[in-house]
């Protein structure tokens, strides 16, 4: 079935953002992240509205963004003046942000609504390549403070009611994520342990029919190979947890390749 002839509902996807607005300002390590990026919305039905699990914003509680005309929040320093000329004028969705919240605390998950937060660079990079006209409403999901993989996992869970709605729902993060480890190491050099975790996130997320083994096995990811040296810290691998407990189901696999010298993944679902 083509993805145009199924928009009753939902479709969800896991990916990596790249790093900062590099892949806006042109940087070669990430041309096959940025050629995924502006395909994607090839193999997805057009949605009525978007919401990002970003990577770079926690809250004590979950929030949402709730302003009609979000502003744009440069969450990083140390670019060329014209990082922060970036503009991606997409409107917020009040309304969706409102339905996200009630779902929410339906589930007993406390949860905010803040109406002056713009748009960070999880959401306006990957969008503004994805879908450059800006013209999809969009909402941002902040992470958990604390980063508990299994509070991450209940988020999606809790949000599964908006499966029904023509929405598109992105984990904005990087499956590795090492800073370090980024500026330190040559481009594209082998790295083992790095593949390692890689092929440990494909097995879990698309061989397994059994959604609670999966789950427990991302609650418990910190026993993956080489798991720390992936995630040092892991907000960018939770927003895969929260669409993982959203979906329910096995992923596919949707990019497999370098991004800024390291091997990264994404999935569909």
């Amino acid at each position: 079935m083509s993805p145009e002839k199924n928009k009753t509902h939902a479709q969800i996807i896991y990916f990596s953002h790249g790093g900062g607005p590099l892949p806006i300002l042109g940087d070669e390590g990430h041309a096959a992240m940025v050629a995924f990026m502006k395909k994607v919305p090839d193999i997805l039905h057009r949605p009525d509205a978007i919401l990002v699990i970003s990577a770079h914003w926690e809250e004590q509680v979950a929030t949402l963004t709730g302003a009609l005309n979000p502003p744009m929040f440069y969450d990083y320093y140390g670019f060329p003046p014209e990082a922060y000329t970036i503009n991606y004028p997409a409107p917020g969705n009040p309304a969706l942000a409102e339905r996200t919240v009630r779902l929410l605390e339906s589930n007993g998950i406390a949860s905010h609504i803040a109406t002056e937060r713009g748009f960070d660079h999880g959401l306006f990079i990957p969008l503004k390549l994805m879908y450059p006209k800006a013209d999809i409403p969009a909402v941002q999901l902040s992470l958990l403070q604390g980063l508990d993989a299994a509070a991450h996992i209940s988020l999606g869970k809790a949000l599964r009611e908006l499966l029904r709605e023509n929405i598109l729902i992105v984990g904005s993060g990087f499956s590795f994520h090492n800073l370090h480890v980024f500026f330190q190491s040559g481009k594209n050099d082998a790295d083992s342990a790095n593949d390692a975790f890689q092929d440990w996130l494909i097995d879990v997320c698309t061989r397994s029919a059994d959604s609670r083994q999966r789950e427990e096995q991302l609650i418990k990811w910190k026993n993956a190979p080489h798991a720390r040296y992936c995630h040092p810290r892991e907000e960018h691998l939770l927003p895969l947890h929260v669409c993982v407990g959203m979906a329910g189901a096995a992923a596919e696999v949707i990019f497999d390749d370098m991004i800024f010298g390291k091997r990264a993944v994404a999935f569909k679902w």
